[in-house]
């Protein structure tokens, strides 16, 4: 008698290695062509059944051929956000960021946007390395796009040297609760670079990802031959302000 061999516990659980193919048109064609070629001359397939059957084929065809035009379509519309980023090169963007770009002999101006009216809105301004350099205040604003000039000088009035600095702005309204802010920078693109399908722009003061760009316009001639200065870290700090 042939002895019966004990079920191998440790090997019916293992999952397969082996790869699982996924059934295309094509496979799904050639198994109706070999189940015709293969039936039962006296017994053939019922005509309604194989009707179904070629309903599903002609389904499975047409969901095919609408994922090759998505991906055609995914491809083209990558290539207009790509030249449309290029385009962008050489025009001053306004995005959100605290980076704040001096030229020599010129004051900066302070971008941001109120959630509501604020009494008094504190801006504090931070070189590239943390470090303290001056703060000032402004009076009444109204909710939405405001700006503040600084002078580019000092806490001691002296004047500070042209590159990038950082600014924080913090503001309360009449009743002394603080107020939303949103820091904005403007600067001019200077090249693109595009990673995973999206377009960043680079610009004097950090890259900026396309679809967070507010408002783009042409930038001075004088600020086509600007001096560029070495990308900073513009995370906000956390001191200063009121």
């Amino acid at each position: 008698m042939t002895p019966i061999n004990a079920i191998d516990t440790n090997t019916s659980d293992a999952p397969s290695s082996a790869p699982v193919k996924i059934l295309g048109k094509d496979d799904f064609l050639n198994m109706l062509i070999a189940q015709l070629q293969h039936q039962d001359p006296l017994n053939p397939a019922d005509s309604t059944e194989f009707t179904a059957q070629l309903a599903q084929f002609s389904s499975l065809e047409q969901l095919s051929n609408i994922h090759d035009s998505l991906k055609s379509m995914e491809a083209f519309q990558a290539s207009l956000t790509h030249s449309q980023a290029v385009s962008y090169i050489g025009k001053d963007i306004t995005a959100e960021g605290n980076g704040l770009l001096l030229k020599e002999g010129q004051t900066a101006t302070c971008r941001f946007e109120l959630e509501t009216t604020a009494a008094i809105t504190a801006i504090s301004i931070y070189d590239t390395t943390g470090g303290f350099v001056t703060s000032f205040e402004t009076g009444l604003r109204g909710a939405g796009s405001q700006s503040a000039v600084w002078d580019g000088t000092d806490f001691n009035g002296n004047q500070m040297p042209p590159g990038v600095y950082e600014f924080e702005i913090q503001a309360i309204d009449h009743t002394n609760q603080n107020v939303t802010v949103t820091p904005l920078m403007s600067a001019m693109v200077t090249g693109v670079a595009f990673k995973d399908n999206t377009a960043h722009l680079m610009t004097e003061l950090q890259t900026v990802a396309l679809g967070d760009v507010r408002n783009v316009s042409e930038a001075p001639p004088s600020a086509l031959t600007a001096t560029t200065y070495p990308e900073p870290n513009l995370n906000e700090k956390p001191h200063g302000g009121l």
